[in-house]
C-alpha cells in the first residue's frame, strides 16, 4: 500500500525530515520524506497497511504538537523505492 501524507504546522525545522528517516528504519518501509515550499512536509510511504500504520503512530507521537493537520492520501503509482530517503 502507498500513502502520501501532507504535515501542515511547524514541521520545517525541527529534525522533522531526519527523525522520520530514522523511525522509518524500523519498518519495512520505502519512500522518502522532504519539505515543500509551501513550509509543509511531504511524507510518501509504501508498504504493509500495518506499517504504515505504526510508522505515522510513531512520527505522531514525536511531533504531535507540531502539527496542526495532515493530509492523507492513498496512491497507487507505478513509482517504487528500494529504501527510505531525504529528499531536497
Amino acid at each position: 500500500m502507498q500513502q502520501l501524507i501532507i504535515f501542515h504546522g511547524h514541521v520545517q525545522g525541527v529534525g522533522f525530515r531526519y527523525t522520520t528517516r530514522q523511525l522509518a528504519r524500523r519498518f519495512p518501509v520505502t519512500g522518502y520524506v522532504k519539505n515543500l515550499p509551501d513550509g509543509t512536509v511531504e511524507l510518501f510511504i509504501d508498504g504493509d497497511q500495518d506499517d504504515l500504520e505504526q510508522l505515522v503512530t510513531a512520527i505522531q507521537g514525536r511531533f504531535e504538537r507540531n502539527f496542526t493537520r495532515t493530509e492523507v492520501t492513498k496512491q497507487d503509482t507505478k513509482e517504487h523505492y528500494t529504501s527510505f530517503d531525504i529528499r531536497r
